[in-house]
């Protein structure tokens, strides 16, 4: 099982980051895909989930309206569109199944500074 996440980076509020899930070594299409994050000295918390056939989207209050989920099943693939960032929104993020059942991952780091 490899989870991979990418796309993190260094952004001034108010930006735009896209952030890449991929996913292999595992039956990818049957499982609901989670993007979490963990900022420093928090716990890690789940930002949004999407469904097998991306029916069931959820987005945590904080993001909502500014992050959009979604996935490409061909290519196992989860992206997560993270629009009009704040600096709140620094922290490390990570892909999993829903509730984080499988094996975690590469992270990426998502600064948002001026």
């Amino acid at each position: 099982v490899q989870l991979q996440a990418s796309g993190g980076g260094l952004v001034q509020p108010g930006g735009s980051l896209r952030l890449s899930c991929a996913a292999s070594g595992f039956s990818f299409n049957y499982y609901s895909i989670e993007w979490f994050r963990q900022a420093p000295g928090k716990e890690r918390e789940g930002v949004s989930c999407i469904g097998k056939y991306a029916g069931d989207i959820y987005y945590a209050d904080s993001v909502k309206g500014r992050f959009t989920i979604s996935r490409d099943n061909a290519n196992k693939m989860v992206y997560l569109q993270m629009n009009s960032l704040k600096p709140e929104d620094t922290a490390v993020y990570y892909c999993n199944s829903l509730r984080g059942l499988l094996p975690w991952g590469q992270e990426t780091q998502v600064t948002v500074s001026s």
